[in-house]
């Protein structure tokens, strides 16, 4: 068996892509003589027709249906592996557009970005802090971070990067005023909640031995400020849920108090969303892998 010619094969599933030989011929910047000569040997070797010309274009034979599918491996195999090569000899920069939520912003990215920043010097960063959800292709966005269980859009990459437990919290004073040993003395103290779009708050809570309970309450101050809400925890204001990296360091500092250790609230997966990563731009690609190496790092010392 002679060896096939793998760039016929390449200019055949281009053009059927294209839809005629002259598409092909603009799209692939070449004479319309030289893909016609080349189908006709495609067609030579296999011993097949693989297509039928006309005036309204080609048409493909039922063999040539089923090689196509083959062809069109070849095809996406191909720009793939041009895409290494490209990716190690394209110099990030440009700009890259980046949204995340107050917290993660405040909390996590300004612990990371300064590296990605003196190691790539050309990029320029947008980080748009928002709690609310954003449209990536409406608005711009090339990379978005989120705390979800999942992610709703299947048009996007959503990529995992660290769970994101939360806690319940409360200052010194008030613990000592008013102890919490079960999940109902919670009731007993003012709540801090973040907003809520159903209007009905709670705490859902397990145990490890599977046990739930869920305890309702009527928030003292509602918003999707965390750091707002922290900070009104530490001065006495109630009880509030947060995730441990917003929390754990007033604890540290013996500002906070974490309560119920042995029962735990839902807990979120910290996502990273963008689209395809095909065509993506060498300053977007870069800032994706770094995040998904320095994320889950400092996250981990912050839970």
């Amino acid at each position: 068996m002679s060896i096939p010619n793998i760039a016929n094969y390449y200019l055949f599933a281009r053009t059927v892509r294209a839809g005629s030989i002259n598409a092909a011929a603009r799209e692939l910047e070449l004479p319309k003589s030289t893909i016609s000569r080349r189908l006709s040997q495609l067609e030579k070797e296999q011993g097949v027709r693989l297509v039928n010309r006309g005036r309204s274009g080609l048409k493909l034979t039922d063999v040539g249906e089923a090689f196509l599918v083959h062809c069109e491996s070849l095809v996406d195999a191909a720009e793939s592996a041009q895409m290494v090569t490209q990716a190690l000899l394209e110099k990030p920069r440009g700009r890259v557009n980046i949204s995340c939520p107050y917290a993660i912003s405040q909390s996590l990215l300004v612990k990371v970005l300064p590296e990605f920043m003196d190691k790539y010097p050309e990029v320029q960063l947008n980080v748009i802090a928002t709690n609310r959800p954003v449209n990536l292709i409406d608005e711009n966005i090339d990379i978005a971070l989120r705390v979800r269980p999942y992610i709703e859009d299947s048009s996007l990459i959503a990529r995992p990067l660290t769970e994101s437990p939360s806690s319940l919290f409360i200052s010194p004073e008030l613990l000592n005023a008013q102890p919490v040993k079960e999940p109902q003395d919670l009731i007993q103290h003012p709540q801090l909640s973040l907003h809520y779009t159903s209007g009905r708050y709670h705490y859902q809570l397990t145990n490890e031995q599977g046990d739930k309970q869920q305890i309702n309450f009527q928030p003292k101050l509602i918003s999707d400020d965390m750091m707002l809400l922290k900070e009104a925890t530490i001065n006495n204001q109630g009880i509030v849920a947060l995730p441990n990296y917003i929390g754990q360091q007033a604890v540290s500092e013996g500002l906070l108090v974490q309560l119920l250790p042995n029962w735990n609230l839902p807990v979120g997966i910290m996502h990273m969303t963008y689209s395809h990563r095909r065509g993506l731009k060498p300053a977007v690609r870069t800032l994706i892998d770094f995040l998904a190496e320095k994320l889950p790092e400092v996250a981990e010392h912050t839970f």
